[in-house]
């Protein structure tokens, strides 16, 4: 498949990893990664996620963990062919057992929604066969710091049930983004942060596209470090 190419880094693609999309750039663009110093990230396919969010933070060192070995190799390659290279390493590894003495100040994820269907294509990255939202949160409250953020973009119809699971388990809404593909439509995805925290969460409004094809001021002035647009 051909790469996608930003303006630092290049992403190289394949067909059994789930390719560069516009849930990853968001959850790129959106995060609160400015203070973070440790940051995990879990399922990072391509690596997408991780390498904007160390061209935001250049002092802040990242793993990846993902269950599919393709993804784990295409991930290394991406993240050796990066500028922020020494900031990032990534392993094969199932979040269930993954173990380790680390505390993370952001874990950020964009994490399977789907129920197990009878669909192969991108199964492990899409459907939750090998990870659910129940299992996602309780691992991340073991490896969050006590000032740590949880940040992921999911379904807006997923987004209360996240919430509730995350309540249940201590951790309060921090942020919660409000995503619309183009003006004056529903919300069509939550990015969300949590953190142990319980303060008032903020709450807004982010559109991609002001109209069919035409990104928003919004989109344009968050990703204009990362895309190249063709003029």
């Amino acid at each position: 498949m051909k790469p996608f190419t930003f303006k630092h880094f290049e992403i190289q693609q394949s067909r059994n990893v789930f390719r560069v999309g516009t849930d990853g750039v968001l959850l790129g663009i959106l995060a609160d990664v400015e203070k973070a110093e440790k940051v995990l990230e879990i399922g990072t396919g391509t690596g997408l996620i991780s390498l904007m969010l160390a061209q935001r933070n250049l002092n802040a060192s990242f793993l990846g963990i993902d269950i599919n070995k393709e993804a784990v190799h295409l991930t290394k390659m991406n993240f050796e062919n990066s500028p922020f290279h020494k900031r990032l390493e990534n392993i094969h590894q199932d979040l269930k057992t993954f173990e380790t003495e680390k505390k993370f100040d952001l874990i950020v994820s964009n994490p399977p929604y789907f129920e197990e269907s009878g669909s192969d294509k991108d199964k492990v990255a899409r459907q939750t066969v090998e990870l659910n939202f129940q299992q996602l949160i309780e691992a991340s409250v073991q490896l969050l710091t006590d000032q740590g953020v949880l940040s992921v973009i999911i379904p807006a119809e997923a987004g209360e049930g996240f919430i509730e699971t995350a309540l249940e388990n201590g951790l309060f809404l921090k942020r919660r983004v409000n995503i619309k593909g183009i003006e004056h439509s529903k919300t069509k995805r939550f990015v969300l942060e949590f953190s142990f925290v319980n303060h008032p969460a903020e709450d807004f409004d982010f559109v991609v596209e002001k109209s069919p094809r035409q990104y928003s001021d919004q989109y344009l002035e968050l990703t204009k470090e990362f895309h190249i647009f063709k003029k």
